[in-house]
């Protein structure tokens, strides 16, 4: 069996769009007819180019290859151009062909994904969702309202989650870390508040943030936040400086998350090494694929770290962390768009639900979900924008015109 061809859809997200303004799914067959798809998440630029080198990483590095010779595979596309480092864009388009390939391999042997991995230790994964806007609340207003978010918060765990992730923390932008202002050190305090006093102690609270801050301004907001004891403080800086994290992690007694802008092991282990954080959240259409990110999860083992699976992106990678996760003995958290996101669940004919705050591992062939290939057509993406945007504007902290909010990116 040997890989023979591969086709690309870029999907188009409807409204409200949670999860990206499109998703690159990929599609492998064999030479024997067996198919799989995989999912890329890599943003760095635009979906044609994207698909340009998707199109160029298959025909250099795998087309005629044997899915199950996954090993060799990576190390092309790794030392490819004379390399050997992480590069976010090539590793993003190899991990979604590299997780087509365990489908399809899966498939091949009638086997799911997981049981190629080790087998299932855990046949219920604990998820977690972002809190999002319910009918009839004003976006702009939701993401820094306290009080909007305590009632989202308070529909989610009647949902079943026990975990709840928010983000109030001010702009990221091109500028880099910044210091936060207090107004963004206010608001994430109440916002912290409010959502505690709406759930209690029914759910673990995950502050998010998305690289705003310089290691001294992060540890101001981080230890402001400490009496509300969130589960994890995540991605407080940057990712272009890995050792700083440890310096964060140092002055602040909340566990440092981070990891969903960080490619294959190197730059993981960069990290445990320094102990710059506990919980480890890569995204597997952008790590490496599922064999480098079980990988990752061994040395995260090792360092006494766990993993949360990051996911902001489409069904396909979803369903990778899935199977993934069915196998981890340092499985944290999952993510989830709400309890499934009604445009995923109909992409992949309701192959993967949440209920009760946990996903059930499936247990069909490959990655255990039937992806709808009319759907995604029906919906394909014709621009180029890219997948997620950071704003250019500086940090503005008058509080009369402070920062207002805006649509979780990940």
């Amino acid at each position: 069996m040997k890989l023979q061809d591969l086709e690309i859809f870029v999907v188009g997200t409807p409204p409200p769009g949670w999860g990206g303004r499109y998703w690159l799914i990929v599609k492998l067959t064999a030479d024997n007819g067996i198919s799989g798809y995989g999912e890329v998440y890599a943003a760095s630029v635009g979906p044609r180019a994207m698909v340009a080198v998707i199109e160029d990483v298959f025909a250099r590095h795998m087309q005629g290859e044997a899915p199950a010779n996954i090993e060799t595979m990576f190390r092309r596309v790794y030392s490819s151009g004379f390399t050997q480092r992480p590069d976010l864009t090539v590793m993003g388009a190899f991990s979604g062909l590299e997780i087509a390939c365990w489908d399809l391999w899966g498939k091949a042997l009638g086997q799911p994904v997981h049981a190629l991995l080790g087998g299932r230790l855990n046949e219920r994964l604990r998820a977690y969702t972002y809190l999002y806007p319910l009918d009839g609340m004003e976006a702009r207003d939701f993401w820094s309202s306290p009080e909007m978010q305590a009632e989202s918060a308070r529909a989610a765990v009647a949902q079943g989650f026990t975990a709840i992730k928010f983000d109030p923390a001010g702009p990221y932008t091109i500028h880099g870390g910044h210091q936060p202002a207090m107004w963004d050190i206010d608001l994430s305090v109440r916002m912290c508040a409010a959502i505690r006093k709406a759930v209690g102690n029914s759910a673990d609270l995950l502050f998010g943030t998305h690289g705003q801050f310089t290691p001294s301004g992060a540890i101001r907001l981080g230890q402001a936040l400490e009496p509300y004891s969130p589960l994890w403080f995540e991605e407080p800086i940057p990712p272009d400086n890995l050792l700083d994290f440890a310096q964060v992690a140092q002055a602040v007694r909340i566990p440092l998350a981070t990891g969903e802008r960080m490619t294959t092991k190197a730059e993981f282990g960069t990290l445990l090494r320094s102990g710059g954080a506990s919980i480890l959240q890569p995204a597997l259409g952008r790590s490496g694929g599922i064999l480098e990110t079980k990988k990752i999860a061994a040395m995260a083992e090792a360092f006494g770290a766990q993993v949360a699976p990051h996911l902001y992106a489409g069904p396909v990678e979803w369903a990778a962390n899935v199977q993934l996760g069915a196998t981890l003995p340092n499985l944290l958290l999952v993510e989830s768009i709400q309890t499934g996101g009604a445009f995923h669940r109909a992409l992949t004919r309701e192959s993967l639900v949440v209920e009760d705050g946990y996903i059930t591992v499936p247990t069909a062939p490959g990655l255990g979900i039937a992806f709808d290939e009319d759907l995604a057509r029906a919906q394909a993406y014709d621009g180029d924008v890219l997948h997620l945007q950071m704003q250019e504007a500086p940090c503005d902290y008058n509080a009369a015109n402070a920062f207002q909010g805006g649509a979780p990116r990940d």
